[in-house]
């Protein structure tokens, strides 16, 4: 009998040596992808959710879909690890659940922002302050150049200067207190708004909490490219790992 809870005990601890190695822990890392609109509406969400929840499962975090808003109570939001906000638009929030998520962020939550999360919540000052700049308008789809600002970890899938095709946002009320990652050339393309220094990608405290917006996302294929998909992987480890660093 002894011999046998010996090697049940051995066995048990292989395995969870194994899996540390692997990168997979017992205690699963949560993450809500929140996708509701009241505006216009991304095509792009759905191969979003898709391109997210594939990331999840490739770095075996659990991902909760939803565009119900009534998700957003304290009980709820402290069992995520980080909240994504997907192309949200408009008012998507009550004032409670404003309430809820202020509370969650300001007491060390995680948040990513992805490109028309600047179109959402405009009269709410404090969402104003937090996502780091609202969507004032944009030109038409084309390819522009984008400018690395540093070698932040949630933008090194991308060289120095590069190219894309995205949707591009000129931004008003930007946060000057925001930390820029990425910023757009508007030389490189028509109808930018924001002159020599156009943010493009940033992150900033909130209280104990931490932020991260992203400006592209608005294709479809944003989802399949590799380097964009990458950006988005980089920045959702680095928000979840945050508080050890």
């Amino acid at each position: 009998m002894k011999n046998l809870l010996l090697l049940v005990f051995l066995s048990s601890l292989i395995l969870s040596c194994n899996s540390t190695k692997n990168g997979v822990f017992l205690t699963k890392k949560n993450v809500l992808v929140f996708t509701k609109t009241n505006g216009f509406r991304h095509a792009s969400i759905e191969p979003g959710v898709t391109a997210l929840k594939e990331i999840a499962s490739e770095n075996h975090w659990a991902v909760q879909h939803s565009e119900d808003s009534l998700i957003f109570n304290s009980e709820n939001l402290k069992n995520f690890d980080l909240i994504v906000f997907l192309s949200t638009t408009g008012d998507i929030l009550g004032e409670e659940q404003q309430v809820a998520f202020q509370n969650y962020m300001e007491t060390g939550g995680k948040f990513f922002g992805i490109h028309a999360a600047s179109d959402t919540e405009y009269d709410w000052p404090w969402y104003g302050e937090f996502i780091g700049g609202y969507f004032l308008s944009h030109p038409e789809t084309q390819k522009a150049r984008i400018k690395k600002i540093e070698n932040h970890k949630t933008v090194k899938a991308f060289p120095e200067s590069f190219e894309r095709v995205d949707e591009w946002y000129n931004f008003k009320n930007l946060n000057p207190n925001v930390h820029v990652t990425l910023t757009l050339d508007e030389s490189s393309y028509k109808g930018g708004k924001n002159g020599e220094y156009h943010p493009h990608a940033w992150f900033h405290k909130v209280g104990e909490g931490e932020m991260y917006y992203t400006g592209g996302g608005h294709t479809d294929e944003s989802y399949t490219e590799p380097q964009f998909r990458q950006h988005l992987e980089d920045v959702m480890k680095w928000l979840i790992s945050y508080s050890n660093q």
